[in-house]
C-alpha cells in the first residue's frame, strides 16, 4: 500500500471515497499572487497558505484542495507584475467551491486564508452562502495566524514586527524552501501614521480602496526582515499548527453545540 495522500488534487476516486466516509473534511487554501519586496516571492501567501493547510490535514484528517493563487491583492496596484481579482469575483469562487464541495460529499469545509485582504470577499461569501448549504455542514474560514496567542502572534505578524513581507512570512518561507528569499535583497521600511499604527486607522486607510500599500511603502516590506532564518519559520509553523488545530476543534464543537434549529 502506498503513503497516504493529503492533495485533493493527487487523489483517486476510490481514496476521495474513503475520505468521505472517513473523515469528510476539506482544507482550502486561500492566497495571492503579489510582490513582497525585493526579497520574498510573488507566492508567499499561496506557499504559506498552503503548507498550514498541508500540516493541520495530517493533524485533522482532512484534504488539501488546490490553493486559489490570486486573491484582493488591489491595494498593491501599481507595483510591477500584480494580479488581482474583484471583491465580487472572489466571492463567487469562495462561494461556488463552497456549495459544490457540500454538494459532493464534503461536511467540514475549511477556507484557509493566507492574504489579509482576502477576508473581506471570505466572511461575505460564506454569509451569502450560509442558506444554500446543507443543515450538517461545518463551513467557515480564517487567517491562519489569527489562532496564534497574543504573544507568538505579535512577533509574527504585528504593528511592531511588521505586517508584510516581515521577518515572520520571510522566515516561513525560508522553512518552505531557502532558495526562494534573497537575504542580501532584504530592505527594513516602517509606513509611519498620524497617532501610530492602529487596527481601525490601517483598516480606514488599506481597506477602503486600490493601491495603498504602494502609496505607504516605497519597498513594498512593511517589517525588517533581514534576521529571517528557516529555524525562526520552522517555529513559527510549529506554533501556528498547534494553535489552528486547537481553534478547528473548538469550531468544531461550537457547530454541535448549536446545531440549527427548527
Amino acid at each position: 500500500m502506498g503513503e497516504r495522500r493529503y492533495l485533493l488534487a493527487e487523489c483517486r476516486l476510490p481514496e476521495i471515497r474513503a475520505q468521505l466516509q472517513r473523515s469528510p473534511r476539506v482544507l482550502i487554501p486561500l492566497g495571492a499572487t503579489e510582490q513582497h519586496g525585493p526579497h520574498a516571492p510573488f507566492g508567499t501567501d499561496s506557499i504559506l497558505a498552503t503548507e498550514v493547510c498541508a500540516r493541520l490535514a495530517k493533524r485533522m484528517d482532512a484534504l488539501v484542495a488546490p490553493t486559489v493563487p490570486y486573491g484582493l491583492s488591489g491595494d498593491h496596484r501599481g507595483f510591477a507584475g500584480i494580479p488581482y481579482l474583484s471583491v465580487t469575483t472572489l466571492s463567487g469562487v469562495i462561494r461556488d467551491l463552497a456549495l459544490s464541495f457540500a454538494e459532493s460529499g464534503f461536511k467540514n469545509i475549511v477556507f484557509v486564508n493566507g492574504h489579509y485582504t482576502n477576508s473581506i470577499a471570505l466572511h461575505a461569501a460564506l454569509y451569502e452562502a450560509d442558506d444554500d448549504l446543507p443543515s450538517d455542514s461545518v463551513v467557515y474560514g480564517f487567517n491562519y495566524w489569527d489562532p496564534l496567542p497574543a504573544e507568538q502572534g505579535a512577533a509574527y505578524l504585528s504593528f511592531s514586527e511588521g505586517l508584510h513581507a516581515n521577518i515572520g512570512e520571510t522566515s516561513a518561507v525560508m522553512a518552505v524552501d531557502p532558495s526562494l528569499i534573497d537575504l542580501d535583497a532584504a530592505v527594513a521600511d516602517f509606513p509611519t501614521f498620524p497617532s501610530g499604527p492602529s487596527n481601525p486607522l490601517v483598516s480606514a486607510f488599506f481597506l477602503s480602496g486600490e493601491g495603498r500599500t504602494y502609496r505607504a511603502t516605497r519597498s513594498g516590506v512593511w517589517g525588517d526582515p533581514s534576521s529571517s532564518t528557516a529555524e525562526t519559520g520552522l517555529a513559527y509553523f510549529e506554533q501556528i499548527e498547534e494553535a489552528c488545530v486547537r481553534f478547528m476543534q473548538d469550531v468544531e464543537q461550537t457547530f454541535a453545540q448549536y446545531p440549527e434549529r427548527p
